[in-house]
C-alpha cells in the first residue's frame, strides 16, 4: 500500500467529532447538533484526563516498546511538549493527507489540545503518534504499528480464551439471548481498550 493511501487509511478512520467535514462528522439530526462541544478543559473530566495523563504515557509507552531512532525520538518529546504545553500545529504541507487535516481542524489549529473537541483531537493526536514514529514516511518504521507489542500481549492473555469459550457456548440458545449477550461483549471490549492501562498502571498489557 502506498505512503498515500496508508495516510487517507488512518485519516479517514471514522470517529464521532463535532468539526464540520472531520472524521466521522456525517449528518446528524438537529437535536444532536446542540449537543454541548466536549473539551478537555474541564478540570477533573475525563476528557482532560485523557490529554493530560494518558497520551503523555501512551508517549512514554510507544517509545520504550521500540529501539526508535534520534528523529523518532525528537519527533516524539515534540508532541510531548505540544500535548501538555503548547497549540495543536497541522501536518507539514509535503504530508499527503495534509489537506485532508487541514479541512478537518482549520479553525482548531493554533489552539490549546485542551480547547479542541475532544474527540477530534484525540483523533488528530494519534495521527501526529503515528507520524512521530515514521510510520507514513520511508524508512524501517514504515508502517510498523507502535502499538503491536501491546496487542500481541493481550491477546495472548486467558481472557481471550475465556471470552471465545464463552461465545462458543452460545450457538444453541435462542436469537435474541444471543443478540443481547453478543452486545455485551462488545461492551466489554471497548472497555478492554488498551489505552486505559497505560493510566491505570498495568505494566502487563505492555510486555513484549
Amino acid at each position: 500500500m502506498s505512503d498515500k493511501r496508508k495516510a487517507r487509511t488512518v485519516a479517514e478512520t471514522p470517529t464521532h467529532s463535532p468539526v464540520g467535514g472531520g472524521p466521522g462528522s456525517g449528518s446528524r439530526p438537529a437535536s444532536e447538533q446542540d449537543a454541548p462541544v466536549i473539551v478537555s478543559n474541564v478540570p477533573g473530566s475525563f476528557a482532560r484526563g485523557v490529554l493530560a495523563n494518558r497520551h503523555p504515557a501512551l508517549i512514554e509507552q510507544v517509545r520504550d516498546a521500540f529501539p526508535y531512532g534520534p528523529r523518532q525520538h525528537e519527533a516524539l518529546d515534540a508532541l510531548l511538549d505540544a500535548n501538555n504545553n503548547g497549540v495543536i500545529e497541522p501536518l507539514a504541507p509535503s504530508e499527503s493527507d495534509q489537506e485532508l487535516w487541514w479541512g478537518w481542524g482549520r479553525e482548531l489549529f493554533g489552539r490549546s489540545w485542551f480547547d479542541a473537541p475532544f474527540l477530534w483531537a484525540e483523533s488528530y493526536f494519534y495521527r501526529r503518534l503515528l507520524g512521530a514514529v515514521g510510520y507514513f514516511g520511508a524508512g524501517p518504521w514504515q508502517g510498523v504499528d507502535p502499538f503491536a507489542p501491546f496487542k500481541r500481549a493481550e491477546l495472548r492473555g486467558t481472557a481471550v480464551d475465556e471470552e471465545l469459550r464463552a461465545l462458543d457456548a452460545l450457538a444453541g440458545v435462542p436469537a435474541d439471548e444471543r443478540a443481547t449477550a453478543l452486545l455485551h461483549a462488545s461492551v466489554r471490549g471497548n472497555r478492554a481498550d488498551l489505552g486505559f492501562r497505560v493510566t491505570e498502571g498495568d505494566t502487563a498489557a505492555g510486555a513484549a
